[in-house]
């Protein structure tokens, strides 16, 4: 689904549609430029964001629930207000154990999500 708003100093919550990013999980592209993008993910409990790496350093929020997230070689626990840094090129994935939502923070911006 092509993004219109990049570039866009508001992007209301309310306009932004949630697409599915797994089973479990649905997906909303925030404001973003081609330098950084915000995108919040929600999670029923249970869902898996599977092992991944990519070009981009991403920096996620805790805004709710509950995940186990391992990143590299490292396994944590983390839940609300938690942040987690993620250097490119590293292997990470979670699961949720209490439904929530996390909110990411990637540079430069996922062109994949757009």
């Amino acid at each position: 689904m092509e993004k219109q708003h990049q570039g866009q100093q508001w992007v209301p919550h309310a306009e932004i549609q949630a697409e599915p990013a797994g089973e479990g999980v649905v997906r909303r592209v925030m404001a973003y430029s081609k330098d950084a993008m915000c995108v919040e993910n929600c999670f029923e409990e249970g869902a898996v964001g599977a092992m991944h790496s990519h070009p981009h350093t991403q920096i996620t929020y805790v805004a709710s629930g509950r995940f186990r997230f391992t990143i590299g070689e490292e396994t944590r626990e983390v839940s609300a207000g938690d942040t987690l840094l993620k250097e490119n090129g590293v292997v990470h994935g979670c699961v949720c154990l209490e439904k929530g939502i996390l909110v990411d923070f990637f540079t430069p911006m996922r062109e994949d999500f757009v």
